[in-house]
């Protein structure tokens, strides 16, 4: 039996074709078929050169494991979230890879309802059945069938905003050469705005670079036709534009911890007493929101099987990580990349204000360090040194997720990667940027030096 490495924690991601290939998909197809025994599920797949013809062979997979399969066709990862509860299918696959490097590609997984299926919810029993390779014979085969649920989407992500509340904006879009620019081309008819579209066409080959607004260096070209063409503010958006990420009208990136807090705020407005679901990351911005607007802030471990369990366990209104995946209780509580930048623009119409100054003062309220990622030999060793020497004057200690320490005017959490050999260091304080930085820079050097 051959182990796939292509099983992640949370789905699956491998180079092709050692890693993933034809014969793998349509494995993980008979698994997941034998393994969740659903009537009908939906299959879409992004704009990667492989992910047609990966689907294709998952969806035979599918139908020879006796499962009705409805092809949603080209799509973002979020179309399948939406279709599977739309049509009240039993489960959904979306062939992706995100922003991984372009020889990748992957799939994510939910089952009825949208909800995820990760490695402790089912994705370790299909990795297993894959593995075996030995699957009963069904004795019937599914149904294929072609729907486009498009229309019924965006007409689905209007519902977020009041047509009234909105006026001409100009906005800069930066697909990447992802999926989103055909979801803007379909929206865009619907609303007021004018567009400034910056690598705006699928394309595999991602001249341009791996749609990943994280990494600075893509970053420019939105800078650059925001500046150019005068607009009110810019968005972004990775491969399968389940994460999306803001600039504002100066060109200036906004780190996705404070549209977290922008977010709660638009939802609270709407719904006193509401829950906001929070990372731990980077927490006293929201925390200090929903008690200003009368909701409750509840804090999760990091990643989005535990995100969307929380929040139904909670009924919260929204969901929110500094990485720039955002959560709807309304979106069958899965991650969107539209509904964001929808809620961002009706805000800067309704309030009149510039995107910079609808966040500058909760920046200046708690500047953070941003994400910091060190590539460490010992991880464990570095966290449980740091721990030692900071936890002592706390004033509290988690460990929800690696190690949140708090003090009276800072805090700081520092984790592992489930993924790569690296810690994730954010830094917040209050009011006190010159602090955040040198306190920064205090553990950058001390996990260097433990790390010896």
């Amino acid at each position: 039996m051959s182990q796939l490495s292509c099983f992640k924690a949370y789905d699956v991601r491998g180079r092709l074709p050692d890693e993933l290939n034809n014969d793998i998909a349509y494995r993980i197809g008979r698994a997941y078929g034998e393994y969740l025994k659903p009537k009908t599920v939906v299959v879409g797949y992004d704009i990667r050169l492989t992910s047609l013809e990966l689907s294709r062979s998952l969806i035979d997979g599918l139908t020879d494991a006796g499962t009705d399969v409805t092809d949603i066709g080209e799509c973002g990862t979020e179309e399948v979230y939406f279709a599977t509860s739309h049509l009240e299918a039993d489960g959904g696959i979306c062939v992706t890879a995100s922003h991984n490097p372009k020889d990748y590609n992957g799939m994510k997984f939910v089952r009825e309802d949208s909800k995820p299926i990760s490695g402790d919810t089912g994705l370790k029993d299909i990795q297993r059945l894959a593995e075996e390779n030995s699957f009963s014979d069904s004795k019937i085969k599914g149904n294929l069938k072609a729907v486009d649920t498009r229309p019924a989407y965006i007409e689905h992500l209007l519902t977020y905003v009041k047509q009234d509340n909105l006026k001409p904006l100009k906005i800069v879009c930066n697909a990447g050469n992802g999926g989103a620019g055909a979801v803007i081309d379909s929206i865009e008819s619907s609303l007021p705005f004018s567009w400034e579209k910056v690598h705006h066409n699928p394309d595999g080959n991602f001249p341009h670079g791996v749609p990943n607004p994280l990494l600075e260096e893509n970053r420019t070209s939105s800078i650059e036709a925001i500046k150019a063409s005068n607009a009110d503010l810019g968005i972004a958006w990775d491969g399968d534009f389940d994460r999306c990420f803001f600039f504002d009208e100066t060109g200036e990136f906004i780190e996705g911890y404070y549209i977290v807090g922008l977010l709660a705020e638009a939802f609270l407005n709407k719904e006193a007493g509401g829950k906001v679901v929070h990372d731990p990351r980077l927490t006293w911005n929201t925390m200090a929101i929903a008690e200003e607007f009368n909701g409750q802030a509840v804090q999760s471990k990091t990643g989005h099987a535990f995100i969307k369990e929380r929040m139904r366990l909670e009924d919260a209104i929204y969901g929110g990580e500094m990485s720039a995946h955002h959560y709807f209780r309304d979106f069958s509580y899965c991650d969107s990349g539209m509904i964001p930048w929808l809620l961002v623009a009706e805000l800067v119409c309704t309030t009149g204000k510039p995107l910079s100054q609808l966040v500058k003062e909760r920046m200046a309220k708690y500047p953070c360090s941003g994400e910091i990622n060190s590539r460490l030999n010992n991880p464990k060793t570095v966290i449980d040194g740091i721990t030692g020497i900071y936890s002592e004057d706390a004033t509290s200690v988690d460990y929800t997720d690696g190690i949140s320490i708090n003090f009276e005017q800072w805090r700081f959490n520092l984790r592992s990667s489930n993924t790569e050999p690296v810690v994730r260091l954010n830094v917040e304080s209050k009011g006190d940027q010159g602090s955040m930085e040198s306190k920064t820079q205090e553990l950058l050097d001390k996990i260097a030096e433990l790390d010896k």
